[in-house]
């Protein structure tokens, strides 16, 4: 499959800080790609590098094919390259003081939109964000949320074939993000590129093709949730047993215990939980519950990263 965006060897540092330090990503035609990483690690630094706001010190940036940095330099690519990219920013990017149809008009303009199409994308980017009942509020009158669809919309209005994303759904309430997930969920299906960045690890499991995590500015692994899986944590599910009482180590000499926890890994859960709880009940273990946990993009990132908090 065709990449539509290739960093490779991205490194950008300020004064002393190395916000990216030999950072890797590709995304392909047609794909969602979540960038993931602590606070820090360089996400945002990256996206503003690719969308030409930052120039790297080293490294190179491919988009459609077009090479528009490499070796520090910035190569001034066709405009045509940067027309089929849309970028929505973290933080809100819309004029308060103007109305939601006012506001995509304005962005559609500075695209250079002839008339005709700008008055058919208004139409359906009212629809899609569905904004279409406070079309003619001022934006400043907006919810958190409200603004937010109305962000992505106005960097829609081109239609551009990949989406670059930097938190899109930061300070939202659960109804706007379940919109925006949709929204996304939409244009994927018609085939536009996504790159996004979240914290919403749940989210960006169930929505992504294939997820990069980076960490202190470097890749520390890329590829879909299965594949993340295999390299890191594994497939299995776990079982966790609960105690009443603290568990002897030794009584389990195979089993992850950790005072009244005992956690083992199994296969198939339906053909071989009976065995674990023998196996528990054998060992003397009191059990007061049980837990099935399955992977998650939780357990990659935190295995990946760390569980120390990054302010």
């Amino acid at each position: 499959m065709q990449h539509v965006l290739q960093v490779e060897g991205a490194e950008r540092r300020f004064g002393s800080t190395h916000a990216l330090c030999g950072a890797d990503l590709h995304v392909l035609a047609g794909e969602v790609m979540a960038l993931l990483g602590p606070n820090g690690a360089g996400k945002t630094t990256l996206i503003r590098s690719i969308v030409g706001r930052i120039r790297l010190d080293q490294g190179r940036i491919e988009m459609f094919g077009k090479t528009i940095c490499e070796g520090g330099s910035a190569i001034s690519p066709d405009q045509h390259t940067f027309a089929r990219l849309g970028v929505v920013p973290q933080e809100i990017a819309v004029y308060p003081d103007l109305n939601a149809m006012e506001n995509l008009r304005c962005f559609a303009e500075l695209q250079g939109m002839a008339r005709t199409e700008i008055q058919e994308q208004t139409a359906w980017v009212l629809e899609w964000t569905g904004l279409q009942d406070r079309a003619k509020d001022l934006a400043k009158t907006y919810s958190g949320g409200m603004k937010r669809r109305l962000n992505i919309g106005c960097s829609m209005m081109h239609r551009p074939q990949l989406l670059l994303l930097d938190e899109p759904t930061v300070g939202v309430d659960p109804q706007s993000r379940q919109r925006i997930w949709e929204m996304l969920q939409q244009l994927q299906r018609e085939g536009t590129s996504i790159l996004l960045t979240t914290h919403q690890l749940d989210e960006a499991q169930q929505i992504s093709d294939r997820i990069t995590i980076i960490d202190h500015g470097k890749t520390a692994a890329s590829g879909s949730f299965d594949e993340l899986c295999q390299t890191t944590i594994g497939l299995q599910r776990r079982v966790i047993i609960v105690s009443a009482q603290p568990i002897a180590p030794e009584s389990l000499p195979t089993w992850e215990v950790d005072q009244h926890l005992a956690v083992c890994r199994v296969n198939n859960v339906a053909t071989e939980l009976a065995d674990v709880l023998a196996v528990a009940k054998q060992a003397g273990v009191p059990i007061r519950d049980v837990q099935i946990e399955a992977p998650s993009l939780q357990a990659i990132f935190i295995h990946l990263t760390g569980k120390e908090l990054r302010d």
